[in-house]
Parts: structure tokens; C-alpha cells; sequence
């Protein structure tokens, strides 16, 4: 549907991402208009393509998806546009001042003429040069606007590719659309190559299997979390990419041209990485080759263990106390265990001790949820990576020129940490101070890019305590024994069991019933409990009883109405379960506390609650307090969060976990994959599923290779240390 007319009012812009609500008189009719523009202003002439929808708070709304402009042509909408605050020190009444002594040729002058504006009093030379420059470059976007809208480019991704290219943007764009891929977050291939296509470039032409190499390489790190891929995957990928079934026309381009590319050799085996990942490992490596062969303290701690024993009515075990001594010893130490080993026990131990010989020890992990757990359980103040680097945009406060004041840093769940964070926390690592790395290596690897705590393992050149006894309190959890038990491909069991259930249902339908009939009542009534309080995951995205289903269904029984907002068929509602699904360093947040912290950054994997709908913004609070407030344009980071995906919920701790199991990829129902998803679990896990189909992934051990390159970097700068320093 279109319609034309003037720009009445302006009720709402967010200046970041255009998003604006106006009133639009439609020749004659007055509509309410809402959509991504570019900068409008009060009596321009639009042509705007879209459809009338309700909204259930504010009514008829027509939500735009295309706009054309067109000059204001009669003197009462140039006067409007003229004073509606796009041109800084002209108001209404030297609006009207110009277009009485210009006409319709008002626009005409200020674009071609503007030392003319001097003839009005008070205008000078100076100013005049100013409204004509902010009238041309208002003028230049909008030009923009409709030359990418032309090939289905939309107003929302078009302002973002004038952002970066400004006024050289038509001349990137026609010369190889294909840098969009490389430039412009949120650019993929398919969106370059359709452009492209409109645009005659040849589908075999370099740019394009170039575009092509990089955005595998790119989805291959921010999706599967690889850091590099092989040489033959890397070349058969752009072949199913493109469908140029041309493999050494491919190899050619990828050997000529590699820019933004290195070429690695792993294990003898031929691949290439982006740069950034390539120079990212490398740095890991270096640093923490450096912090491994850092003087040892060997300080005799028999004592304060015994005490520490005493005090807390706890018996250590060797491997426990190994962990202790390394930990405050050596330069650089990873334990690893499964649940109820003691990784918590030996966090606590270890705090307690340096704290009385006077050292500092910062306590972290990459999410907020863990952090909270390592707070809750040691008593001490645990910070998210992002809070203890002091993010700031996509920098860091704390780094290499000023580093962390502390001695000892202790990580947990480092298998949930990315490459970028991890090596910005390297960077921030004093000389001399202890690294101290927890996680479980039986986890699924995170899914973030790289795989930090296998490969550090695989390299064999650190401290390496691994934790295998369970405690006699552990034993007495279901959750505790039968995680074990599946790690070790072995059947769960649920005899005399107080917090871990099996619901045999062989229909997905089933399953899903099932689910929503616990989630919803069975078990809030049974432990009196909300049913916040519960967390459904599920393998799978697709599927009747997979993740989008059973988000849908949970949210129409657990929250069916109320204020609410569509973002691209997804409806969020004031008191929905949320989820943050990507880093997003520069969006503002603030507590709403005495102390009124405020601060930027919210990260992939954060669960919250919208607390408030508006003017199709909303206002999500998270669980460690943040208050963040997402315009439409954001929407695309969120998603509800009833059930969640079971890589997505790495890290995380819940009171109850609800597990669907159905059918699926051999390489998707694993063992570690149950396993991962039943360590979730604090107070009850439930499996919900065919009997079958749990005991094909309880019998899986197959594990889905993730190609990275810092275990080889870490033994070539080992290599290199010795060769300089001789140790």
C-alpha cells in the first residue's frame, strides 16, 4: 500500500537507529506513521510504502518498509521544513522571513546559491554557508536512501551503510557490493549477492568468491566457533555457497588475494582464519606462555590447609589439595571436575589463605549468572569478565596499560569464554600474577568462538588438576549422581529419587504437553515455586517440541496478554522471559539502586524481564539489575526465553531444568550434550522424552570437531620462550 503526502508532526525519533512515529497528513487524512527513516522533518513531502496494523495500545498505526521524499512544494511546508530544528539558529519566524522573499525557489537557493541567504537580515555569509552545507548533506542521505532501496536494500541497513561510507557510498557500492560483507555488521552475502545481482557482477568475478571466503569464515567463527577452517572445507563451502562449481578457480582467488585472511598450517594441515582470530590466539598463546613460566612462590601450605580443614569441618582430598597448592604456586593452573567434585570447595580455600597473607584475588566468569553462583558460594565479590575489564564501547579500561591491581585471578567457567575476552583479560594480567582457569571439560564447548580450555588441556604445558572424587553431600543428589553417570555412558536412574525425574512420552506432541502441563503447574504446585524459577531447554531450534514451539506455547500459558510489541512475527509482552542472543558493547544501561550505576554493554546469553512496553521501545530488567531500554530497531538481539536452546544455557544455573528429549541430528543428541543440560539443573531436573531416544544420546560420545588454533600456537611459543630464554 502506498500513500503521500506531508510530514505533519514528529512524536518520536531514536537518532541512533531512525526509528520515528509521526503524524502524517496523508492529502487531507491524518495517519499515524511508524518505521526506520532517515532524518525527516515537519512539512517534507514523503511517498511512504507499508500496511495498516493495531496496535493494541496506540491503534491504527501504518508501519512503513520504503520511503521516497520529494521537495516540499508550497510555501507553508517549506516554511514548516525550514524551522523544524534541522538547520541550527532558523526558526519560524526567519523561516518565514526567506520563503516570503523566495518562494518556491526557497530550496533552489539554499542548495546552488546560498550567498543569496545574506540578503536576510540577520543572516551572514558564515551561517548562510552552514544552512546550505546541512541542507545538501540531509539531502545526500536521502539520496542514499532511495539508490539502495532500489535494489531491496532496507532504510534501516541503508542509513547503517551511509554511516560507514557516507557520501563514497553509491561508488562502493557500484564498484564492489561485495565489501559490504567485510565492512558493515549485519551484512551478509546473500544480502550482498542479491544486490550484486541486480547490479550485473559476474557470479564466477573475484569480489564475489572472495565475499563469499570471508562470510564462511565469518559465520564459521560466530556460529560454530571455529577459529580457522581447513583448506578443502574452506574451498567446498564457497562451492555450495555460491554454486560456482569451480574449485581451483576458487583456490585461485584464495590464494592471490587474502586480505582480511591468514594462512595457517595446523597438525601439517593447510587452512586459513580471519586475521583477527589468527592475531587474537597468538596473543592468548604468547601471554600465557609468559604467565606459565613466571617464578614459582613454593610457599609450604600444609599449615593453613590443616587449619582451613579444621575451620570449616571439611577433609580435603590429595587432588584437592594439589588444586590449592598449584593454584597460589604456579604461574598458571586449570582444575577441572564435574559437579559436586569440589571446584567450589577449592575457590573458597584458596580466596581464604591468599586473603590471610595479604593478597589481592579477583574472582570472575564470562556470564552474569555464574557470577552470581561464584559470588553466592564463596562469599567474596565475583565480576563478569566485561565488569572487571571495565568495558567502555568495544575497549576495555583495564588492559595492558593499566592493568588489574590484584595477585591472583580466578576464572570459572572458562570453557564459556570467547577468544576476544579471554585475550583482553591477558592483556590486563599483571607480570608475576597467578592465572587460575575452572571448568568442566566434559561440557559442550562454549559457543562462542574458540575452544580455550580443551586446547589449553590438549597442549599439556600447564598445571592440570583433574577432580574426580564426588562428595559424600554431592552423592546424596540425583542431579549430581546421574550427571556422572551419563558422563560415564551410563542410564540414569530415578529410584527413591527426590530431584531427578524421567517422563517417558515417545510423540514430540507429547513431550511438548508435557512440558508446558510442568512448566506451567505440576511443578510450581509441587515445590511452591514460580514458575520463574523453572528453565526449559531443548537440543533442537525446529520441531514440535523444539526451542521456537515451546517458547511460543510457554509464553501464551504463562504470559497470554498484556502491553505488548511485534518485532518480525515475534511478540514480546510486559512480564516476558528474555534473552540477549549477541554482544552489544554500546547499548546504555543503568541500576535502579541508591547508588544509580550506569554503564554500557549487554552480552549474548543474559536473561531478563520486560518490565515495560512504550511507544514499541521496551525496557528489559536483567538479573543482575541492569535496566535497558530496546527501540525497535534492537529487536533483533532478543528473543523470549521460556526454553532455550541447550548451548545457550552454558554457565548458567537454574533451581529446576526441564530437558526435552526427541529425535534428531546424530551429531545434536550427544552425551555431552544430556550431560551439560542436567548440570543446569540446582534443585530438580526433569527429562521429558522417548526412552529410545535418551539412551541413543546417553551412548553417543560423538563430538563435533571444533577447528582452532590455539593448542598448536601454544607448543610454537613455548618453543620459541626456550630457544630465547633456555627454560
Amino acid at each position: 500500500m502506498v500513500i503521500r503526502g506531508t510530514v505533519d508532526e514528529i512524536i518520536f525519533r531514536n537518532e541512533e537507529n531512525g526509528y520515528t512515529v509521526m503524524n502524517f497528513d496523508a492529502d487531507g487524512t491524518l495517519v499515524v506513521a511508524v518505521g526506520v527513516f532517515p532524518f525527516i522533518s515537519q512539512g517534507e513531502r514523503l511517498e511512504l510504502t507499508g500496511e495498516n496494523k493495531f496496535n493494541a495500545k496506540f491503534g491504527e498505526q501504518f508501519v512503513v518498509s520504503n520511503v521516497d521524499f520529494s521537495k516540499p512544494n508550497d510555501a507553508d511546508s517549506i516554511k514548516k521544513y525550514l524551522s523544524s530544528g534541522l538547520f541550527r539558529g532558523v526558526g519560524e519566524i526567519t523561516a518565514e522571513t526567506i520563503v516570503k522573499k523566495f518562494g518556491a525557489e526557497t530550496l533552489d537557493i539554499i542548495e546552488k546559491y546560498p550567498h543569496m541567504l545574506a540578503q536576510i537580515s540577520g543572516i551572514g555569509p558564515k551561517r548562510a554557508q552552514e544552512i546550505s552545507k546541512c541542507y545538501i548533506e540531509n539531502s545526500r542521505i536521502k539520496d542514499t536512501v532511495l539508490f539502495l532501496q532500489k535494489y531491496g536494500i532496507t532504510t534501516a541497513l541503508a542509513l547503517k551503510i551511509y554511516k560507514h561510507y557516507e557520501e563514497d557510498t553509491a561508488i562502493v557500492v557500484q564498484s564492489n557490493p561485495y565489501k559490504l560483507v567485510e565492512d558493515i555488521e549485519g551484512v551478509g552475502f546473500l544480502t550482498a549477492d542479491r544486490l550484486a545481482e541486480k547490479l550485473g557482477v559476474d557470479r564466477d568475478s573475484k569480489f564475489r568468491l572472495k565475499a563469499a571466503i570471508y562470510y564462511i569464515l565469518q559465520e564459521a567463527s560466530g556460529k560454530n566457533g571455529h577459529t580457522y577452517l581447513p583448506r578443502e572445507l574452506l574451498i567446498k563451502e564457497t562451492v555450495r555457497l555460491t554454486d560456482v562449481d569451480d574449485e581451483p578457480r576458487i583456490a585461485e582467488v584464495l590464494d592471490e588475494d587474502r586480505n582480511g585472511l591468514r594462512e595457517v598450517l595446523i597438525d601439517g594441515e593447510q587452512g586459513y582464519c580471519l586475521s583477527l582470530n589468527y592475531l587474537t590466539e597468538n596473543s592468548i598463546a604468547a601471554k600465557l606462555i609468559n604467565l606459565r613460566n613466571s617464578d614459582s612462590l613454593d610457599l609450604d601450605l600444609d599449615t593453613e590447609l590443616r587449619n582451613y580443614e579444621q575451620t570449616n569441618d571439611i577433609v580435603l582430598d590429595v587432588q584437592q589439595r594439589l588444586a590449592i597448592k598449584s593454584a597460589i604456586n604456579d604461574g598458571v593452573v586449570i582444575i577441572t571436575g564435574g559437579p559436586g567434585t569440589g571446584k567450589t570447595t577449592i575457590i573458597k580455600c584458596i580466596t581464604s589463605i591468599l586473603g590471610q597473607r595479604g593478597f589481592e584475588v579477583a574472582l570472575s566468569a564470562p556470564t552474569g549468572r555464574a557470577a552470581k553462583r561464584m559470588s553466592e558460594a564463596t562469599g567474596a565479590e565475583a565480576k563478569t569478565l566485561h565488569r572487571l575489564l571495565g568495558i567502555n564501547t568495544k575497549n576495555f579500561d583495564i588492559n595492558e596499560l593499566d592493568t588489574l591491581d590484584c595477585d591472583v585471578i580466578i576464572v570459572d567457567e572458562i570453557s564459556m569464554a570467547d577468544i576476544y575476552i579471554f585475550n583482553a583479560l591477558l592483556k590486563a594480567v599483571p607480570d608475576g600474577a597467578r592465572l587460575v582457569l575452572v571448568g568442566d571439560k566434559d561440557q559442550l564447548p562454549s559457543v562462542a568462538c574458540g575452544n580455550i580450555l580443551a586446547d589449553m588441556i590438549a597442549s599439556e604445558l600447564f598445571t592440570t588438576v583433574y577432580l574426580d572424587e564426588i562428595y559424600r553431600q554431592a552423592k546424596e543428589s540425583m542431579i549430581v549422581v546421574n550427571a556422572h553417570r551419563i558422563n560415564n555412558s551410563q542410564m540414569p536412574v530415578t529410584k527413591n529419587s527426590k530431584d531427578f525425574f524421567i517422563d517417558y512420552k515417545s510423540q514430540p506432541s507429547d513431550i511438548k504437553d508435557s512440558i508446558i502441563s510442568m512448566a506451567s503447574k505440576r511443578i510450581p504446585e509441587f515445590l511452591d515455586i514460580s514458575p520463574r524459577d523453572i528453565q526449559v531447554l531443548s537440543p533442537m531450534k525446529k520441531g514440535i517440541a523444539g526451542v521456537e514451539a515451546l517458547n511460543e506455547r510457554l509464553q501464551q500459558v504463562l504470559n497470554p496478554e498484556g502491553k505488548q510489541v511485534v518485532y518480525k512475527n515475534r511478540i514480546f509482552r510486559v512480564g516476558d522471559k528474555v534473552m540477549q542472543t549477541v554482544n552489544n558493547y554500546t547499548i546504555e544501561w543503568l541500576k535502579n539502586d541508591i547508588f544509580r550505576e550506569n554503564g554500557t554493554g549487554v552480552f549474548n546469553g543474559d536473561i531478563g524481564y520486560i518490565i515495560d512496553i512504550s511507544n514499541g521501545s521496551l525496557i528489559v530488567e536483567f538479573e543482575d539489575g541492569k535496566l535497558v531500554t530496546y527501540q525497535a530497531g534492537d529487536l533483533e538481539e532478543l528473543m523470549t526465553a521460556y526454553c532455550i536452546s541447550v548451548h545457550k544455557s552454558q554457565g548458567s544455573e537454574f533451581p529446576v531444568v526441564i530437558i526435552a528429549v526427541t529425535g534428531g541430528s546424530y551429531a545434536i543428541l550427544t552425551k555431552n550434550l544430556l550431560y551439560t543440560a542436567v548440570t543446569r539443573a540446582k534443585k530438580m531436573a526433569v527429562i521429558v522424552g522417548d526412552e529410545e531416544n535418551i539412551e541413543k544420546m546417553v551412548k553417543n560420545n560423538y563430538i563435533t570437531r571444533r577447528f582452532s588454533m590455539l593448542r598448536d600456537f601454544l607448543i610454537k611459543n613455548r618453543a620459541k620462550f626456550q630457544k630465547l630464554w633456555g627454560v
